[in-house]
C-alpha cells in the first residue's frame, strides 16, 4: 500500500459514497476531484453537473472554475443556468451535492457569509452562491472540511446553508423533504447524522485518527457511534487514478501536454 495525504484520503473517501446511479452537482476542488475519481474508477455512468449548466462532463483534467472550458467541450450538453437551477436542482433531479464551509456545527449548518456578527464582521467570506439551494434541493448532501476547532463549532456564526437547523429539527419544521448532510467527509473521520437527533456523530476513523485526536479538533462535545469503523485506506488503484489525474491536470494548467 503507498503512503497518501490526507487530502487523498478524504477525496478518495468521497469517491466511495458516490454510485453509478447518482446525478451529482459538482463544485470546483475537492469535489469535483472526488466526482471525477468516481467516474474513473467504481462509477463509470455517474452524471456529473457543474454550476455553470454542463450536464453528463467528463474532463480528462479538473477544472480551474465552473468556466472552464473543458467543461462544456466534454460534456453531453450545456443549458442556462437558470434552467440549471430551476428544472435540474429545485426539480429535485440532482441526487447529490457538494458543500462545504468556513464554519458547520454538530446539526450540518455551515456558514459562507461572515465570521462574527453580520453587521461588524471581523471576516467577511464570499457568500453562499448557489450553497442554499443545494442545501435543500439535492436528494442528499456530502460536505468535505478539514477538521479543526477553527472550522468544527458549536455554533455557526451565521446559517448560510440549512442542515438540520440550530436545534437538528428545522429542516423538517420548514417542509424541506430533501435528506440534507448525509455525510461529512473530514481529513480524520467519517461523521453521519444520527437518526433520532440529526446530530453528526463520527462512524468511522480514518488510519492514524483517533477518538482523542476528533474530540480535540471538534468545537462540540463530540460523539462516536457504537459500533465505529476504520476507513479503509485508498488502494493502490484509487491512488494511482487519483494522482494520474492530478498530473494532467497540472501539466494542462502549466501549459504543457497532456
Amino acid at each position: 500500500m503507498s503512503d497518501y495525504t490526507p487530502t487523498e484520503m478524504m477525496t478518495v473517501s468521497a469517491a466511495r459514497a458516490l454510485s453509478n446511479d447518482d446525478v451529482c452537482f459538482v463544485g470546483i476542488g475537492a469535489p469535483s476531484a472526488a466526482c471525477n475519481l468516481a467516474r474513473l474508477t467504481h462509477a463509470p455512468d455517474i452524471t456529473l453537473i457543474y454550476e455553470s449548466g454542463t450536464i453528463g462532463t467528463r474532463p480528462d483534467v479538473l477544472p480551474l472554475s465552473i468556466g472552464d472550458g473543458e467543461l462544456a467541450e466534454t460534456s453531453l450538453t450545456t443549458v442556462a443556468v437558470p434552467e440549471m437551477f430551476r428544472y435540474w436542482l429545485q426539480g429535485g433531479r440532482i441526487t447529490v451535492g457538494f458543500l462545504g464551509g468556513a464554519e458547520m456545527d454538530r446539526y450540518g449548518n455551515l456558514n459562507t457569509t461572515v465570521i462574527g456578527s453580520y453587521s461588524h464582521p471581523r471576516v467577511r467570506l464570499p457568500g453562499g452562491g448557489g450553497a442554499p439551494e443545494i442545501a435543500s434541493s439535492c436528494g442528499r448532501v456530502f460536505i468535505t472540511m478539514r477538521h479543526s476547532t477553527r472550522s468544527m463549532v458549536d455554533k455557526v456564526d451565521f446559517v448560510t446553508s440549512l442542515g438540520f437547523g440550530p436545534t437538528g429539527v428545522e429542516r423538517g419544521a420548514l417542509g424541506i423533504t430533501t435528506r440534507g448532510p448525509a455525510l461529512v467527509i473530514t481529513d480524520l473521520c467519517l461523521m453521519e447524522p444520527e437518526a433520532a437527533t440529526n446530530e453528526l456523530i463520527v462512524t468511522s476513523l480514518h488510519p492514524g485518527a483517533d477518538r482523542a485526536r476528533v474530540a480535540e479538533a471538534t468545537g462540540w462535545a463530540i460523539r462516536f457511534a457504537a459500533d465505529l469503523g476504520e476507513t479503509e485506506p485508498p488502494t493502490d488503484l484509487e491512488l494511482d487514478t487519483l494522482r494520474d489525474l492530478q498530473r494532467r491536470t497540472d501539466e494542462a494548467h502549466r501549459g504543457g501536454t497532456t
